[in-house]
């Protein structure tokens, strides 16, 4: 847990933060467009976040006890080091907390880990037009210039 003198604190997930990570999931797929997710998806997604044996893990990110966002990830090998990469897949603030550091706390929450556990690279995408977030990503992260393609 990281607790931060502006109230908010980044923590793992937990199986009671069920209801307020639906909600937050919810409004994160809606902004990308995918609320057509069939809910057995996000069920078993859930449940890998709280199981060891699985390479994802969850954080939440609280103000005044009140979950406010989450990160998303997934570790993996490469081919271009014999450690560990991190994929940070999903990052979501809801909107009326977004400018409060909670992204940020986010990120610097996965560095910390990154750091502790050896991994050579903490990575992710978001779209072009995600202006707000690209000006965190841009103060946190570099921004390498590549394009994403998908089948």
């Amino acid at each position: 847990m990281v607790a931060l003198s502006s109230g908010i604190i980044v923590r793992r997930l937990m199986p009671q933060d069920r209801a307020a990570w639906d909600e937050l999931w919810a409004s994160y797929l809606a902004f990308y467009e995918s609320s057509d997710l069939p809910p057995e998806v996000s069920d078993t997604t859930f449940a890998r976040f709280l199981d060891p044996a699985e390479p994802m893990f969850a954080l939440i990110v609280e103000k005044n006890t009140q979950v406010i966002g989450f990160a998303h990830c997934v570790v993996h090998r490469a081919t271009w080091t014999t450690g560990f990469y991190c994929y940070l897949e999903d990052l979501f603030v809801s909107p009326e907390a977004r400018g409060s550091g909670a992204g940020r706390a986010l990120i610097e929450a996965i560095y910390k880990q990154a750091d502790a556990e050896g991994w050579d690279r903490v990575h992710w995408l978001t779209h072009e037009t995600n202006t707000q977030a690209r000006k965190l990503y841009d103060a946190v992260a570099q921004n390498r210039g590549f394009i994403q393609y998908r089948r």
